[in-house]
């Protein structure tokens, strides 16, 4: 008879025990190990809000948990797809700032993912630590990353200087026509060097980084909208404004 259990080793690691085979060598012992990560992807913590990991970061409580990796993910995903691209095809009634009414939006993905509870919106939104939406009056919107034709109605930016990162390959184009957006409503500008580097990093080994003049394009008429504390939006920024950056 063929007995199987998972016997934790501790860590979260759980080894796999058959009892009536055959002894295993050390090198085929793999095969039946494996791992089980833990669910906590996203938490509450009753005195400082919802995060994102294992314990708090401001009082190491574990809090309660709310969804896993997977779950997130999913939810993520649909709420980034509707909020930036396609509104109108998930039924979701959008305005002119790319506001969407939260309950109507609740309600069509709890459609969609019957797990679904109120309360996993608004953990998402707070415990982002990117920024990526926003919830206002029972209103939820994406900050940035749109196609969908809106304007958003963010202050302006009162940085002298504003970063923009590139590949080599892309740098003379740049500088030549100015920087446009490409299959999204708005350019998005970093609003340090560093986080320019980033993002940049993200698309090429060797990235330059460009300067804008945010002062005087603004002086000159041009919006920069400072959407969260990383990144600012104009929909161009023309040639004259840039100037390459040496590392």
């Amino acid at each position: 008879m063929q007995v199987i259990k998972d016997v934790p080793t501790g860590g979260g690691v759980y080894s796999t025990q058959v009892s009536g085979l055959p002894t295993f060598s050390e090198e085929t012992l793999f095969i039946v190990k494996f791992y089980y990560i833990q669910d906590i992807m996203i938490r509450k913590c009753t005195v400082h809000g919802y995060f994102r990991g294992s314990s708090c970061l401001q009082c190491k409580h574990p809090g309660r948990y709310l969804l896993d990796d997977s779950r997130e993910e999913k939810l993520g995903r649909f709420i980034s797809g509707t909020l930036r691209h396609f509104p109108e095809s998930v039924g979701v009634e959008m305005d002119k700032s790319g506001w969407v009414n939260l309950n109507s939006f609740c309600e069509i993905i709890e459609k969609r993912y019957n797990w679904m509870r109120k309360e996993y919106l608004y953990a998402l939104v707070e415990s982002d630590r990117k920024g990526r939406y926003e919830i206002r009056d029972s209103r939820i919107r994406a900050r940035y990353g749109h196609s969908v034709n809106i304007d958003l109605d963010y202050p302006e930016s009162n940085l002298p200087y504003l970063y923009y990162g590139v590949s080599p390959e892309e740098i003379d184009v740049l500088l030549e026509n100015g920087i446009f957006p490409i299959k999204q409503r708005y350019i998005h500008l970093s609003t340090s060097y560093e986080k320019a580097k980033e993002v940049a990093l993200i698309h090429t080994e060797n990235p330059l980084i460009i300067q804008i003049d945010a002062l005087k394009a603004h002086e000159d008429g041009i919006s920069l909208k400072r959407a969260t504390d990383y990144i600012a939006l104009a929909e161009k920024i023309p040639p004259e404004y840039l100037f390459v950056v040496d590392d």
